[in-house]
């Protein structure tokens, strides 16, 4: 009677745990974190399109910087957010357990360093003694630190703080700081009363290119295949939506004004701003160009010289040998059907 018992106890049991919502939902939902940055991607999470065409609950936080959106994937309470190539290479050297499975956008000129009228700088050298602000563990950070070698000015010989976008185009209207190495919406507002000095796009020519990516835990992409290959195919749709019709995504269009209300900014300057990155399609982002070819591929290389440089300038211990393990184009080539 008492085994009997026993057994209808724990049956029933494990039925109503599998009927309460985190019974059977806990792995049908995911957070993801995005940053404030205007890309295509951003229209698909305004509509709705990846849980639409996932099935899952997600959960999309907002992050001001790369900084606070790293650790937040460190502790596991993200799974799926958007990094600049030297968050990915920090990540990476850090053994944090996450893979790259999309190149959101490559940045040329979508990034720059600009200079505040009246703050007398007019060349590179006068960069020495001024306040320059930049996210850190950003894109921006290492193209400031690789600018400021390339220039000749040890880093030490330029107050360089750390802002996050909006702290940076606040502290600019202040009169607080002197220069400025930021993306949109922040870039715009601050080039009014600036210049630029050189953009991503330039440093990028001179060898260490940059991108923004998009990470994915590793243990929750491995068991959760499906939703990986669905959120894939979101992300290079909208990609498409973007690429096929650039002239009709202008300020007033609804495209453009949903970037805005995730992103914030100013709409009259989205379309400017999208023409300033590449957005890679899905045949290319399993190319050697991007996440393919192991080592040889074009992520691959492009980490292994951020890292190289972080390490140079002890930022991080030392830079790992090959990045080719944390990238994974797996997910890429089953969205293509391969």
């Amino acid at each position: 009677m008492i085994k009997k018992w026993l057994v209808y106890f724990l049956v029933s049991t494990m039925f109503l745990v599998w009927l309460s919502p985190s019974g059977w939902t806990q792995e049908k939902e995911v957070t993801i974190g995005y940053q404030l940055i205007f890309n295509p991607w951003k229209v698909a999470i305004a509509r709705g399109d990846f849980e639409k065409t996932t099935g899952y609950k997600i959960n999309f936080r907002k992050f001001d910087s790369p900084g606070k959106l790293l650790p937040a994937m460190t502790s596991g309470s993200v799974q799926i957010g958007l990094l600049g190539s030297t968050g990915v290479a920090t990540a990476m050297t850090r053994d944090i357990n996450v893979e790259l499975v999309w190149i959101a956008e490559g940045i040329a000129s979508a990034e720059a360093l600009v200079v505040r009228d009246g703050s007398g700088i007019i060349a590179p050298q006068d960069l020495k003694g001024k306040r320059l602000a930049v996210p850190f563990v950003s894109t921006t950070h290492f193209h400031t630190l690789f600018a400021l070698e390339q220039f000749g000015i040890d880093a030490k010989n330029v107050s360089i703080l750390n802002l996050p976008p909006n702290g940076i185009a606040a502290a600019w209207l202040r009169g607080d700081i002197d220069a400025a190495f930021v993306w949109d919406p922040a870039l715009s507002r601050i080039k009014k009363t600036g210049k630029v000095l050189i953009t991503s796009g330039d440093l990028g020519r001179w060898g260490k290119p940059t991108f923004d990516g998009i990470v994915a835990n590793r243990d929750f992409s491995r068991a959760n295949p499906d939703f990986m290959v669905k959120f894939i195919k979101v992300l290079a749709k909208t990609d498409a939506e973007y690429r096929d019709n650039v002239d009709q995504w202008v300020a007033g269009s609804q495209p453009v004004q949903a970037i805005v209300s995730l992103v914030g900014g100013s709409a009259a300057d989205v379309p400017g701003v999208l023409a300033s990155y590449v957005f890679p399609t899905l045949e290319q982002q399993a190319s050697c160009a991007w996440l393919g070819c192991g080592p040889d591929g074009g992520a691959a290389r492009a980490l292994l010289a951020t890292g190289q440089f972080l390490e140079n300038e002890k930022k991080i211990p030392a830079a790992l040998p090959d990045y080719s393990k944390f990238i994974n184009a797996g997910w890429v080539e089953k969205a293509l059907g391969r």
